[in-house]
């Protein structure tokens, strides 16, 4: 009987992990005080989303802010994912003229190039994208060029003796081994995309779900603050499970972990 409960316990640890920070959240209001007052439990952030829908104003800016990550996230990945295969691959003067700067820039603060974007792109739209896209290029690039060196040799010299054209081995051999290295960043950037979306929103904006950040901290309205924090948090993982759902049909295959590191 120990044992079966010792095993009902060890498969569904994550889902009663969940539930007890939500029954701590729930509780640490009740303590009063300051507790009380930068606190909201969740149920009172469930409601307050509830009502922030039937306002009518929740999905507009849910939709500008989908709108300026995916335009960053997706600028991200079309640059990063051919320029990783290049510094991956077998072009070695281009990898040393290169690679040590693009290590550099990606060690460099996000945080810190605030005031040169707005120098360079203004408080418009296009700033915030451009922010979205500096934070999301580097964990796509890093990890597609580990993967793109972590394919098997053996793998292209066998393609090549059969006389696999340049296409075909990209396409069937090097593509396809590479893939679980390139979701993982692709996953990472994800992350980062909604990590930067807050701040990049708080900069000359008047919609967005980070606008509704900073303008529910400039107003004391702490429900309004938690609901956008946590729809944001949702929408990153329910976007980043996408991407795994689709990595397992693309990729569901192949039988390898892949660790990603950058």
């Amino acid at each position: 009987m120990a044992t079966i409960r010792n095993q009902f316990f060890a498969r569904h640890l994550d889902k009663l992990s969940i539930l007890l920070f939500f029954v701590v959240w729930q509780l640490l209001p009740k303590l009063g005080g300051i507790v009380e007052t930068f606190i909201t439990p969740p149920t009172v952030v469930f409601a307050t989303l509830v009502d922030l829908f039937r306002e009518g104003d929740l999905l507009s800016h849910v939709g500008v802010s989908l709108y300026r990550s995916a335009a960053g996230f997706a600028g991200a990945a079309a640059v990063a994912i051919p320029l990783g295969f290049l510094l991956g691959g077998n072009f070695r003067t281009f990898q040393r003229l290169v690679g040590p700067v693009l290590r550099f820039l990606g060690q460099v603060n996000p945080f810190s190039l605030f005031p040169l974007f707005i120098l360079l792109f203004g408080i418009g739209e296009f700033s915030k994208v451009a922010m979205i896209f500096w934070v999301c290029i580097w964990p796509i690039l890093f990890n597609t060029i580990n993967a793109v060196k972590g394919i098997d040799p053996l793998l292209v010299k066998s393609a090549r003796s059969l006389g696999t054209g340049v296409v075909t081995l990209f396409f069937k051999v090097i593509l396809p081994d590479a893939s679980p290295g390139i979701f993982h960043g692709l996953k990472m950037g994800c992350s980062t995309a909604f990590f930067m979306l807050i701040a990049a929103e708080m900069i000359g904006a008047s919609a967005g779900l980070g606008w509704m950040v900073w303008n529910a901290q400039i107003n004391f309205q702490m429900p309004q603050l938690f609901a956008a924090t946590v729809l944001i948090s949702t929408l990153g993982l329910t976007l980043n499970f996408s991407l795994g759902l689709l990595e397992s049909r693309l990729v569901g295959w192949k039988q390898k972990s892949f660790s990603g590191n950058n």
